[in-house]
């Protein structure tokens, strides 16, 4: 039996603000497997980022339990969920988040620079030639177009070796042929790597590239 990675059980999220509350996850629950790709899919609203910031470790839920790799996330502080994502997850986000006085080599170092290693420059160079980036070492975000940033964020999210990789929108802000290019290249390299690979998408056709298609409506899991 494959490892389970990351398990949700009866997460919920609610908001409260004056009398009212807002419930964005109701009680959601689901199992990743290592190695296995899943998407999360849904309308505007329907709670796919949140549930994913919560299976990050990004935010906390309001009940329920998040275990990833094996540690539970209620349990832990913001400093102690840092450190473990730095060690097992890799992100890929629609907006890039490339640090824009940072060239793309140093972007793709952070991960890594983050744990204290050394000689992290010659993995950072191998990884960008894999994305098809080796002569665009020294380009600042600015001098990049979406699709170039967004090759850059996927080698970054690599660097750590991670066990589990969530993708929010990658394909968001790109053109169809940026689109492909990134999915492609996602894909591929997940496989490579043997990474889990959790994404959220509106876009359907990204979403039945994986084995997996999480449904959510209305803060509610009703599929998958």
């Amino acid at each position: 039996m494959p490892e389970t990675v990351l398990q949700a059980e009866g997460l919920s999220k609610i908001y409260h603000s004056a009398e009212r509350q807002l419930v964005v996850l109701d009680h959601v629950s689901f199992e990743v497997q290592q190695g296995t790709t899943s998407a999360i899919i849904g309308p505007s609203g329907s709670g796919k980022t949140t549930l994913l910031g919560l299976c990050a470790g990004l935010d906390i839920a309001s009940r329920g339990t998040v275990s990833l790799m094996g540690f539970k996330l209620n349990a832990m502080n913001e400093d102690d969920r840092a450190y473990l994502r730095n060690q097992y997850i890799g992100f890929v986000f629609q907006n890039f988040q490339l640090l824009p006085t940072l060239t793309a080599l140093e972007n793709v170092m952070v991960p890594l620079e983050l744990r204290g290693e050394r000689q992290v420059g010659a993995k950072a160079k191998e990884l960008l030639a894999r994305v098809g980036l080796a002569d665009r070492l020294n380009h600042y975000p600015s001098q990049l177009s979406g699709g170039e940033q967004q090759r850059v964020a996927i080698a970054r999210a690599f660097i750590n070796s991670p066990r589990i990789l969530f993708a929010d929108e990658p394909t968001g802000n790109l053109d169809d042929e940026n689109a492909q290019q990134v999915t492609d290249l996602l894909f591929e390299m997940n496989r490579q790597e043997n990474t889990t690979l959790v994404l959220v998408t509106h876009n359907l056709e990204l979403a039945e590239k994986t084995q997996r298609i999480l449904r959510m409506k209305g803060g509610k899991l009703i599929g998958g």
